[in-house]
């Protein structure tokens, strides 16, 4: 089983700033990739940022220059959020795609993280 773990998400005010954090645990053999994906109410799943093994990094235009990933090595990953608006509000969800020492390729989901961008 491979599990992904989100934390450090929460209430902050507009212009603040979060870091959230994802853990992956788990029968993993090779990472390929692992991002950040959201979902506000009433809205689709979208993608946030994305970064592969390589260090190839794509962002949403909307976040660009605002938020950015990096990975502590190959099984953490995190997302730094700065200039924080409403409209950021969501709730974060990590994503990896893997193989597993079974040879099994996987796209995992954490359970999520709500931030909520208020004053």
């Amino acid at each position: 089983q491979v599990q992904l773990v989100e934390s450090g998400g929460g209430l902050v005010q507009p212009g603040g700033s979060l870091r959230l954090s994802c853990a992956a645990s788990g029968s993993i053999f090779t990472m390929y990739l692992m991002g950040w994906h959201r979902q506000a109410p009433g809205k689709q799943r979208e993608l946030v940022a994305v970064i592969t093994s390589g260090g190839r990094i794509t962002y949403a235009d909307s976040v660009k220059g605002r938020f950015t990933i990096s990975r502590d090595n190959a099984k953490m990953v995190n997302l730094q959020m700065n200039s924080l608006k409403p409209e950021d509000t969501a709730v974060y969800y990590c994503n990896a795609g893997l193989r597993t020492a079974e040879e099994t390729y996987l796209n995992v989901w954490g359970q999520g993280t709500l931030v909520t961008v208020s004053s």
